[in-house]
């Protein structure tokens, strides 16, 4: 499988998201995608008590263990490489979490508007 170019927002090159829980559709660390990313797991999310109540709400549990899939569940304050779909819906009901630009990878803007990730970013200069 062949991994997208790896280039950030910006088009510059993509910064790591998370290393601890180890992040990405890859579980390289970065939010890479491919063509078999269905999902597009590319928006370096900051979970947050609020988001993470959302996300369990609207049927995605992130923060339950699923120790078959290597999966530790999140905690407020980790990163993860979030579904872009998922990010859209969360902004547009009010419960967007943060994210870094630098490490949201280019392919999430085919989903989110820039100006979107820019409202929640949490590296923005």
């Amino acid at each position: 499988m062949k991994l997208d170019e790896s280039l950030n927002v910006f088009r510059t090159p993509l910064e790591p998201c998370s290393t601890d829980p180890v992040t990405g559709f890859f579980r390289i660390g970065f939010c890479d995608t491919s063509d078999d990313d269905h999902g597009s797991h590319t928006v370096c999310a900051l979970m947050t008590e609020e988001f993470l109540a959302y996300s369990k709400y609207v049927g995605n549990d992130l923060s339950t263990p699923k120790e078959e899939h290597g999966f530790p569940g999140l905690k407020a304050g980790d990163h993860w490489c979030l579904c872009a779909g998922r990010f859209l819906q969360a902004y547009n009901e009010g419960f967007a979490p943060k994210v870094r630009l630098q490490s949201t990878h280019i392919k999430a803007l085919e989903i989110v508007p820039l100006e979107y990730l820019k409202e929640m970013a949490i590296d923005l200069q």
